[in-house]
């Protein structure tokens, strides 16, 4: 990419181009392919016509099928939601296999990062405890327990903006003037916690465990038992009320089927058993400090890079994501498979229109035709909803040039990488083989980070265009700039920065390297991502079919 060239062709076989910087109308454009004029003012981000089209052509981008055209459109002229809609080739088992050639790992092969060794052999990047209900009737207690324990503990921060409410507050009782006082910069810690090797205590809420119907609940027990078995987690306390849909032995049973050796501190008080709500809380609290001191005890150790194991994610995304951000990320997904690690790739509402190329991938037949299946299935339920992954662009996709499902799904495609497919896994699924597997979720990105932190996710890539505070109680949420301006105005949460590939003084492979040794600072403990750092705690269980 030249940093003259104010345009980009991503595929040599696509009629579309997509603007790297305003362009003008009248302004010319000189490719390398031809010479044509600009017919109207263009935003950066968005795709312009390269070609005349008439009613019915075909538009291509990513080198896959994404539109199709509803009204004539000149070469030069902008591609919009009134001129075109969303268009998908059709998919289908083949026995062709689409071929990789791994990148160079040299330079990372003996290199190691800090984590916590689990029992059962996997890999801690945090070092976490867990308390959550398996009813929503229990969220209230689970509150009083945060707000006995966190304070206690040492893990209470005072938010710059908690601290200006409060000095707003003073200012009006002591009769001060309001003007006077300025937003703190930065949140502060209020005391050092009392169990410094303990990353802090997470307390969860949600609104499901009974009522909804039993496959719904019985999807939030496989969801919990993925959180209880993540290896940031080092023990869990269950509140349970006793009559609910989602039983206590169904959450058990979910957690053996994803580690048969479970033996991590598992504490669970169901209030039906108890004379008394107070007698309950006081076990749940007095029992949880005792084990918060065992697992105190357990340090960082030196491991290999093939003990990593990454989620792949994209939120709020804009019509540079997909050509810098998340080529980023996968080159960070192709080196971590190459190293032995594990890759997950979600969001299947995200995969519409490069379903062929990713069956292609799959390592077996049986791969491939399971991701057909629950592909498909998952489009059914959603139409039955009254929907399709044609409505996935939200208005801030479209409004910065994702106008088709399929123009955002070829890029969002592109932060898996290129390796090969080894597994499909369904939700609330838990990721075992070593390699890229796909972990079917909605697209809606706190419901996705969830379920890839519940599959057994140790860190998770975020790549966003728009900007997007996203983060998750148990796994590093290291976000991910497709633009400079974001990373700027969103420099709250961004982490890294992939602007540069834009503007074309760095390549997608360098950055993808930088990128993956910020990465093993993140899984050392070495720096903390700026969602940990504001508290973004975002937990959210997918409630299938109803929500893309």
């Amino acid at each position: 990419m030249q940093k003259t060239n104010p345009v980009l062709k991503v595929s040599k076989n696509d009629n579309l181009w997509v603007a790297l910087q305003d362009l003008e109308p009248t302004q010319q454009l000189n490719t390398e392919e031809e010479t044509f004029t600009v017919c109207e003012k263009i935003p950066a981000k968005h795709k312009l016509a390269g070609q005349n089209f008439v009613v019915g052509d075909r538009a291509y981008m990513y080198g896959v099928l994404v539109g199709e055209a509803t009204r004539t459109i000149k070469l030069g002229e902008r591609i919009t939601t009134e001129n075109m809609v969303h268009r998908s080739d059709l998919f289908k088992l083949t026995e062709q296999k689409a071929s990789w050639h791994a990148p160079s790992v040299k330079h990372w092969e003996n290199k190691t990062f800090l984590g916590y060794e689990r029992a059962d052999g996997t890999a801690g990047t945090a070092n976490y405890w867990l308390v959550v209900p398996l009813v929503f009737c229990e969220n209230g207690n689970v509150e009083i327990l945060k707000n006995s324990m966190t304070k206690a503990l040492g893990f209470d921060k005072r938010s710059q903006y908690e601290s200006f409410a409060q000095s707003l507050a003073n200012a009006y009782q002591n009769g001060d003037s309001p003007k006077s006082v300025a937003l703190p910069d930065e949140t502060i810690n209020r005391s050092s916690p009392i169990f410094p090797n303990v990353d802090g205590i997470k307390f969860l809420t949600h609104g499901l465990g009974c009522g909804e119907t039993r496959g719904v609940s019985n999807e939030l027990c496989g969801l919990l038992a993925g959180y209880a078995c993540n290896p940031n987690v080092a023990g869990i306390t269950i509140l349970s009320l006793g009559c609910q849909h989602a039983q206590v032995s169904i959450l058990e049973d979910e957690i053996s089927k994803r580690c048969s050796d479970f033996s991590k501190p598992f504490l669970v008080f169901e209030q039906q058993k108890y004379p008394s709500e107070r007698e309950m809380l006081e076990k749940a609290i007095r029992q949880t400090f005792e084990k918060l001191a065992e697992i105190n005890l357990i340090k960082r150790v030196t491991l290999p890079l093939s003990d990593l194991n990454l989620g792949m994610e994209c939120g709020a995304s804009d019509g540079f994501s997909g050509i810098s951000a998340n080529p980023c990320i996968g080159h960070v997904a192709d080196l971590t498979v190459a190293l032995g690690g594990k890759v997950i790739l979600s969001e299947f509402p995200e995969l519409c229109g490069v379903e062929q190329e990713i069956v292609n991938r799959c390592k077996t037949q049986d791969i491939g035709r399971r991701f057909i299946e629950i592909m498909r299935n998952y489009e059914e339920r959603v139409k039955e909803a009254g929907s399709g992954f044609h409505m996935n662009p939200s208005p801030g996709n479209i409004k910065d040039g994702l106008i088709t499902d399929a123009i955002k799904s070829a890029g969002a495609a592109r932060k898996g990488g290129s390796s090969p497919i080894v597994d499909v896994i369904d939700y609330p699924g838990w990721i075992s083989k070593n390699g890229l597997s796909l972990l079917c979720t909605a697209g809606n990105d706190v419901e996705s980070t969830t379920a890839m932190a519940g599959a057994g996710a140790n860190l998770i890539l975020f790549s966003t265009g728009l900007g997007t505070p996203t983060g998750n109680p148990v796994c590093p949420v290291i976000k991910i700039s497709s633009n400079h301006k974001t990373a700027n105005s969103f420099k709250e949460y961004i982490d890294f920065d992939t602007g540069s590939i834009i503007d074309g003084s760095e390549s997608v492979e360098s950055l993808g390297e930088k990128l993956l040794e910020e990465v093993i600072a993140y899984a050392s403990g070495d720096k903390k991502t700026k969602a940990e750092q504001q508290g973004r705690d975002d937990f959210l269980p997918w409630k299938r079919g109803m929500s893309l």
